[in-house]
């Protein structure tokens, strides 16, 4: 691919402002385009697609996926055994312990960045941060990258859901993340009103055209064209029958029993929905992980049992679509937690040695790649970093990662931060 200059100066607030504004003059429709239908076998097979479910906080993956019984970090709750002979994992993950064949668990992550801020933005992009440049988050490579593959999409090609995860840096607000509430809504996006509402709406948005061009026109920089596209996009947007892929509420009743009634649970519901539309990256955020006290109450009682029933429904329900083959999962976290428990029975940050998991698309199935010693606190097999994970997830989507971008200052930047493959990941 040849390199991009991709610049932006307009912040994610104003671009966010300008999407709901404008929104707030339309209402969506409420079924798939006849097209999108009939191609949907073509989609399964040939779409490739990303699902980052991002747990915000940091989870104690030290009780999750790489566990140490009989050790003095141990903690309270036992192993179970999984699908994979000689694979354990949490008790309190029985579901997901019957798809270990189907994911990859990282045991040997690790990094620097112990901070939410930093190790959020490090996570998300594959550097840390710089005052001088704001990189591209996993949403905004992918999307820029595979969005190509789905030329009849109209919705956004990088949706959030739960959270505002992190921007699209100097690729520019094409690029940025469409944010939307586990139920679907975005603020603003019906106006009421009737047909004359609608009238204004065409007002309205035929004189900021005319408002766009002529600003074009007088050659101010790659950001009036950025901005006259964001506002394309959110014409086509409010009036696109794609919308109904937000609507979780029209699923059947024992699905969304199914994945959970929760904020997560639909969330991922949705994101299965967004996928076989033909959205290339969708990210799912759970928070709640930043277990300083109480970490086992919180895990067994709360969080765990709700990622379960969720996760496990969501890489159920795409293998049964055929969608599992074509879409990466990736399971994270800006950190893990320490072994030692604290004071207060809970853990704290802790980013030396912690785990993710991976699925689908072209990731091994029933793999362990690498190992921490017996007490957790270090990794005694070759580390794996943010941008190694990176690079993996991109070459399972069949990303090239000899791209190369070029930053808004006019530095060219490999795509993941020249990390490596995880070679363990793949067959």
């Amino acid at each position: 691919m040849n390199p991009c200059n991709c610049s932006s100066s307009m912040s994610r607030r104003h671009f966010m402002a300008h999407l709901a504004g404008a929104a707030a003059m339309a209402t969506p429709a409420i079924a798939f385009t006849n097209s999108l239908l009939a191609s949907a076998a073509d989609l399964k097979k040939k779409n490739k697609a990303c699902i980052m479910l991002w747990m915000d906080g940091g989870p104690a993956t030290i009780d999750m996926f790489d566990m140490k019984p009989g050790s003095a970090t141990a903690g309270q709750f036992k192993p179970i055994s999984t699908k994979v002979d000689g694979l354990q994992i949490c008790e309190h993950l029985p579901q997901l312990a019957g798809q270990m064949d189907q994911l990859a668990i990282v045991r040997s992550m690790s990094t620097r960045e112990a901070d939410h801020g930093r190790g959020r933005y490090y996570m998300h992009t594959g550097y840390v941060p710089n005052p001088t440049i704001e990189h591209p988050s996993y949403g905004a490579v992918v999307a820029h990258e595979l969005v190509s593959q789905m030329p009849q999409l109209e919705i956004p090609p990088f949706v959030s859901i739960g959270g505002s995860s992190i921007g699209p840096g100097f690729l520019g607000m094409t690029w940025a993340p469409f944010v939307v509430d586990s139920n679907g809504d975005v603020k603003n996006l019906n106006p009421g009103g009737g047909k004359d509402a609608m009238e204004r709406m065409h007002q309205r948005l035929t004189v900021l055209g005319s408002m766009e061009e002529d600003f074009i026109n007088e050659h101010r920089g790659e950001a009036a064209d950025d901005h006259f596209r964001v506002l394309k996009k959110t014409v086509n947007l409010m009036t696109s029958k794609q919308m109904a892929a937000f609507k979780v509420n029209t699923e059947p009743a024992a699905m969304q029993e199914k994945y959970g009634k929760t904020a997560f649970g639909r969330g991922c519901l949705m994101a299965r929905r967004l996928v076989e539309a033909g959205v290339p990256f969708v990210e799912v955020d759970m928070g709640g992980w930043d277990t300083h006290q109480n970490n086992f109450t919180t895990l067994e009682k709360q969080k765990l049992p709700e990622l379960d029933k969720a996760m496990s429904a969501l890489i159920g329900d795409l293998k049964d679509r055929g969608l599992y083959d074509s879409t990466a999962i990736v399971w994270l976290g800006e950190f893990g937690r320490t072994p030692r428990i604290n004071g207060n029975a809970g853990r704290d940050h802790y980013a030396r040695a912690w785990s993710v998991v991976v699925g689908g698309a072209g990731f091994k199935r029933g793999a362990v790649v690498g190992a921490t010693n017996e007490d957790g606190t270090q990794v005694t097999t070759d580390p794996y970093t943010s941008q190694d994970l990176m690079a993996s997830v991109l070459k399972s989507l069949g990303v090239s990662l000899n791209t190369t971008f070029t930053s808004n200052n006019g530095r060219p930047l490999k795509i993941a931060n020249s990390g490596k493959v995880i070679k363990e990941l793949f067959v």
